[in-house]
């Protein structure tokens, strides 16, 4: 059997482990076992072959993980605006009960709203959703 036989399906191998897995890494590994198969075709002793497919192989997990870290991170569901259309919108609190919820009309149902900082307890108004837990609002004055 051709080495470069042996890279594709090592890397064919690694991308069904990768499916079944749900392991995004295994496929930067794929890449990297695809690199040694390209420098097998290119008629590279084994040895060159190993330290390509590490090299890339290697080199990609560590870009994606560094990738991975610096960006952004994204907020919880129940704070997300691209989950919960909910959060941005406005409500109006007519009275607020000592313990700092209250009872307001929102999209023809009952809900509860809570404040995101209960203290000092505002007056009615206008406030601003920017969190859902189950069935209560989390607000802040607008």
């Amino acid at each position: 059997m051709d080495e470069s036989t042996v890279w594709w399906l090592l890397a064919g191998g690694a991308v069904a482990l990768e499916l079944v897995t749900g392991t995004f890494f295994l496929l930067m590994l794929a890449v990297g076992l695809a690199a040694g198969a390209l420098a097998a075709h290119a008629g590279a002793d084994p040895t060159l072959q190993l330290v390509v497919a590490a090299l890339v192989g290697g080199g990609a997990v560590v870009g994606w993980q560094r990738w991975r870290l610096r960006r952004r991170p994204t907020a919880r569901a129940s704070e997300n605006r691209d989950v919960n259309l909910d959060i941005g919108e406005t409500v109006q609190v007519q009275q607020w009960q000592s313990d700092g919820t209250a009872r307001v009309r929102y999209r023809g149902a009952e809900w509860t709203v809570a404040l995101q900082n209960p203290l000092p307890l505002p007056g009615p108004g206008a406030f601003r959703v920017v969190s859902v837990h189950g069935n209560r609002l989390i607000v802040r004055a607008v």
